[in-house]
């Protein structure tokens, strides 16, 4: 009987831990990625300000609304551009003016320009702030550097281009002439303009009387300018106007305000002020230099149907992947 017993004990104990049997399947972990996808806007309006560094650009082709932008902003799916350097960092809160507006497809930046018309660009990310805009079907590349509106040096870019600056009136007409200094020729000389050509360009002079009309002024004297930096000091440059006759002058450059410069001159000592006369837009580019200045024609339909027929046939590129 114990033994009957006993191995009636061990069937049930046997039975209770069958039934209670229950197969565990354990499966791979399932990993969420939390990581927030970057967008190409979101890179582009991380920063306020892109510098158009032109001197790091390249390629065959000028994009022509770069090419003239010290400046550009993708804010709210429009364009905004500093293109001259008179009203820098006050025209448009700092963004300066609206010149077009954009779209995105992966990282891929559709602008549509007011003037310039549509270009296309591959995007890539140099660094932090840098980006890099390449035209595929020009082969052109613009390095762009990103900066807030509050920590952007307006000062410098200004006075790195100041050959610019000079070229953004059609005349400057002398307003000021101290006591101080040694009677010279250039005393008699009342406006100055200067044209075009790079870092050096073209000068005239004209001894014509004050208040003369832009038109009506006679252009005495030419030759060729040149503006240099001042070691040790970013923002102080010096002028030097090479004539063709008689000598040339040298002085150093100040700019008192956005339409005012003061030359003085060291040979003799003596302080001039000029301010400009016929304010010329967007005159920045080689191409655009030597135009009067434009005006923007507003956003067609055209163009806004060029967008959706273009994002299209990405989408539809993307979709054959």
């Amino acid at each position: 009987m114990k033994t009957i017993k006993l191995l009636s004990t061990f069937a049930l104990v046997a039975i209770l831990f069958t039934s209670c049997y229950t197969e565990v399947v354990i499966e791979d972990d399932i990993v969420v990625d939390t990581t927030p996808v970057i967008t190409l806007n979101d890179v582009l309006t991380d920063y306020e300000i892109w510098y158009v560094d032109i001197n790091r650009s390249s390629g065959p082709v000028v994009i022509p609304f770069l090419q003239k932008a010290f400046t550009v902003s993708f804010r709210n799916g429009n364009i905004y551009a500093n293109n001259n350097l008179s009203g820098i960092g006050s025209n448009g809160g700092g963004f300066g003016i609206d010149v077009g507006y954009y779209d995105t497809v992966n990282f891929e930046l559709d602008a549509f320009h007011d003037l310039d018309g549509s270009y296309s660009f591959d995007v890539r990310q140099l660094s932090g702030n840098e980006i890099e805009l390449y035209e595929p079907s020009t082969g052109s590349r613009y390095v762009l550097e990103g900066y807030q509106r509050s920590t952007f040096d307006y000062d410098l870019v200004f006075y790195e281009n100041i050959h610019y600056f000079l070229q953004e009136f059609e005349a400057w007409e002398k307003i000021y002439t101290s006591e101080e200094g040694n009677v010279n020729l250039f005393d008699n000389e009342n406006f100055l303009q200067f044209l075009p050509a790079g870092q050096s360009g073209n000068f005239r002079s004209s001894e014509d009387t004050n208040g003369t009309a832009i038109d009506n002024i006679f252009w005495d004297y030419d030759g060729i300018y040149d503006v240099d930096n001042v070691s040790g000091n970013l923002y102080q440059k010096t002028l030097t106007l090479d004539y063709n006759f008689p000598d040339n002058e040298f002085f150093e450059l100040i700019v008192i305000d956005d339409e005012t410069i003061e030359l003085y001159q060291v040979s003799s000592g003596t302080t001039y002020q000029f301010r400009g006369k016929g304010y010329l837009e967007f005159r920045n580019s080689e191409e655009d230099k030597n135009k009067s200045t434009p005006k923007y024609r507003s956003k067609t339909e055209d163009i806004k149907k060029d967008i959706q027929a273009l994002k299209t046939k990405k989408l539809q590129k993307l979709a054959a992947l």
